[in-house]
């Protein structure tokens, strides 16, 4: 979809609001097809939907078949102690970035010496789920030693998500050249939803991914073209917006935008295709998989599937409304997703391709088989260790490497059992 056909599907949205209850109200199978039968397996997910009475518009769009690990896996702490970390991004050398929600970032060696705080990061506003937030290397970072890394900002009037850059001291102990080169707007008096992964793509551009701050005053902003709230941003390494994403030159709208209509999405990553893929917190009920193309409307929160935490149904919303985009997958009862991984490593062949998810409501770490774009198995891992699972990274060794999200977080390596 291009910058004509997004501004076209935007006027629409008036006249959508308009007759979305009455929609809503509409029998299920005026809305979405029933699938087919689903394949002739045993779904990983047997319990009850919160939603039971929303049908999926596909056969395999949700509860996919149950996949099992062959390998042995096991799981080394390299590190405890950490304060509500919230990204790991594995260095060249072996060592790892570590982001802790209340302002800090350090190293962590390849043998789990954790080192001091980095000096140099900006102040965050830490209440609710913001702070410092995600990390990325430069794809440049063994020749300029940059790192980028988002946090919710403190400013005049509230908060919002930003993203700032610096380049890494050869002892890793500080940042030089410190400056944020992307601000969120608008400012938020608020402390939910910041999204913030980084990915930067094969065409150089940094990816950001931007929740909508949950409050039902600011929520419909997901579908505001002169607001970052539950967008996909995409920006050049400086910050700028680059001259082929879908909104620039329309007038009222922000030339960063890359895709809209999400409402807090804390998982992406790239697959082997060059192509980006997040997993988004949604409503209860609503968690999903969605592949990500240029100009596209990904529906929050005029489509969802889901209701919301009270039980009550998210108004004015289906789950299926031409222009609209479907998940290629969710999850019903949800996740609670966080953090993304493409495995291409050696380590585990059986899981060459798979796409790892941490998953903080049930404690594991999600693993999904995709095939042709749709997901065929599902399997949860390390559900044993009871900790939910923030981030999940490969390293240059094929190991995968995750933090837990708990005050007294752990930093996981995770191998096949020789």
């Amino acid at each position: 979809m291009g910058k004509t056909s997004i501004f076209a599907l935007t006027v629409g949205l008036m006249a959508w609001a308009a007759t979305a209850c009455q929609q809503k109200d509409m029998p299920q199978d005026d809305l979405t097809q029933t699938p087919p039968t689903s394949p002739n397996c045993s779904p990983l997910e047997t319990r009850t939907a919160n939603a039971p009475e929303q049908k999926p518009a596909f056969a395999g769009q949700t509860r996919a078949c149950a996949i099992t690990t062959t390998a042995t896996v096991q799981v080394e702490v390299l590190a405890r102690g950490l304060e509500k970390p919230w990204a790991v991004e594995p260095l060249p050398d072996g060592s790892l970035l570590v982001t802790e929600k209340p302002g800090r970032l350090r190293v962590v060696s390849a043998a789990g010496q954790v080192g001091q705080p980095i000096t140099g990061v900006p102040a965050v506003d830490a209440r609710g789920q913001g702070g410092l937030l995600d990390v990325a290397l430069s794809p440049n970072f063994a020749t300029d030693q940059t790192i980028f890394w988002s946090f919710s900002e403190p400013r005049s009037g509230g908060n919002a998500t930003s993203v700032a850059r610096g380049v890494l001291s050869p002892d890793r102990r500080s940042l030089s050249q410190v400056r944020v080169i992307f601000r969120a707007l608008p400012t938020f008096n608020g402390t939910m939803h910041y999204g913030s992964r980084l990915a930067f793509g094969p065409d150089g551009m940094l990816y950001v991914t931007l929740g909508e701050r949950s409050d039902t005053q600011i929520r419909p902003q997901a579908q505001h073209l002169d607001s970052h709230m539950g967008k996909i941003v995409r920006i050049t390494p400086e910050g700028a917006a680059p001259p082929d994403n879908p909104l620039v030159g329309q007038a009222g709208a922000l030339p960063e935008t890359w895709t809209l209509g999400h409402r807090n999405v804390q998982a992406a990553a790239f697959d082997p295709q060059g192509r980006l893929w997040v997993v988004e917190m949604g409503p209860q009920g609503g968690d999903e998989l969605n592949l990500i193309e240029k100009g596209k409307n990904y529906g929050w929160p005029l489509v969802t599937y889901g209701e919301e935490y009270s039980g009550r149904p998210v108004p004015n919303a289906v789950t299926a409304r031409e222009g609209f985009e479907q998940p290629v997958y969710y999850w019903d009862p949800v996740i609670a997703p966080s953090g993304a991984q493409f495995y291409t490593g050696n380590a585990f062949p059986e899981w060459q391709g798979n796409l790892f998810v941490g998953g903080m409501k049930d404690r594991v770490l999600v693993r999904l088989r995709l095939e042709n774009g749709k997901v065929t198995g599902e399997e949860h891992l390390l559900k044993d260790r009871n900790q939910r699972v923030r981030d999940v990274r490969q390293g240059p060794d094929g190991a995968l490497y995750l933090v837990t999200d708990q005050l007294n977080g752990e930093l996981w390596k995770v191998t096949p059992r020789p």
